[in-house]
């Protein structure tokens, strides 16, 4: 095994872990609000990633790439309310099993407008952050008295460090703003925040307008270093079990599991891991690194199923 490369695909892995903290975030933000599990985030961060193209573009409208941002910021939030409104607002006292039906029905729709839209080829994102010149630091260790270097790509540094401020921005507007303690009070109880005078349609619509920003700035941080297709929307399923790794409930938890999957994929990727895992089955781990956050999750549930950070809820019957 090259023992070093392992810092430089375990902060890469990190660092690729920051923009799946953040869609898992917004997950964890319907969930805790309105005990929906979305499976619908993907194809709305794949939405609001098509947007900023189209609005960039010059195939679109070719506007500056900073306005362009915020218009399929405003885009998101439109989408967000919509299907609040006009999808899961009517669902209200239904089986939870229907409510997660209408979230697939949802994804499979909007994955099918996406495709009526824009098409189905792979366009090149605008790029926001430097490709050209990545950050080179030197570690003060040696391997074979050669100095080990981290060589790390900017648009994955500043992906992450734009991921961690918007993590930062929603706690700081969870803890000291009005609407943000009226989504703490609803996802504590429904029944309760609304005998206080919290109206709870409006919470519901809050938390799912942020939810399409969260889904959009987590597209567009991906695309800046995959491109853009329709296979954006299965970044997702790499939020899933960082969501559930965490807890279903917990926003720590979920940037904590977020960085643990991306951690688990930049390692299972390293080259020459025969030492670890054998010569046979080392190329085969490699290539199944789509599948090692749901391998850490099984694990994980084993021995803690309310997840990492997730509490038990004792009800009295």
């Amino acid at each position: 095994m090259n023992w070093q490369l392992l810092p430089q695909f375990a902060i890469t892995g990190l660092l690729n872990g920051g923009p799946i903290a953040l869609i898992a975030l917004g997950i964890v933000l319907i969930f805790k609000s309105s005990e929906v599990f979305n499976f619908a985030q993907g194809q709305m961060l794949l939405i609001g990633t098509m947007a900023t193209w189209w609005f960039a573009s010059d195939d679109g409208l070719g506007l500056p790439l900073w306005l362009a941002i915020i218009c399929a910021l405003g885009v998101s939030v439109l989408l967000g309310l919509l299907i609040e409104r006009l999808a899961l607002r009517p669902m209200t006292g239904q089986p939870l099993l229907s409510i997660i039906l209408m979230t697939l029905a949802l994804a499979q729709f909007l994955q099918g407008l996406t495709i009526l839209v824009f098409g189905t080829i792979q366009r090149s994102f605008p790029v926001i952050f430097d490709v050209t010149n990545p950050y080179q630091i030197q570690l003060p260790f040696t391997y074979n008295d050669n100095q080990m270097i981290l060589v790390l790509r900017q648009n994955l540094v500043w992906s992450f460090v734009v991921a961690m401020v918007c993590v930062t921005l929603l706690w700081l507007f969870f803890q000291y703003t009005s609407t943000g303690l009226a989504m703490r009070a609803t996802a504590e109880d429904h029944e309760t925040a609304q005998s206080v005078g919290i109206r709870i349609n409006r919470v519901f619509g809050i938390s799912w307008a942020i939810a399409g920003i969260i889904a959009a700035i987590g597209g567009i941080l991906i695309a800046t270093a995959s491109g853009l297709d329709l296979s954006l929307s299965i970044v997702v399923l790499a939020a899933f079990p960082a969501v559930l790794l965490g807890g279903l409930e917990s926003i720590p938890g979920a940037v904590v599991g977020g960085l643990i999957v991306g951690l688990a994929q930049g390692l299972v990727a390293l080259p020459n891991n025969d030492f670890i895992f054998g010569p046979d089955a080392a190329q085969a781990v490699r290539n199944s690194a789509a599948i090692i956050p749901y391998i850490i999750l099984l694990i994980v549930l084993l021995f803690r199923p309310d997840g990492l950070f997730g509490q038990k809820r004792i009800e009295r019957i």
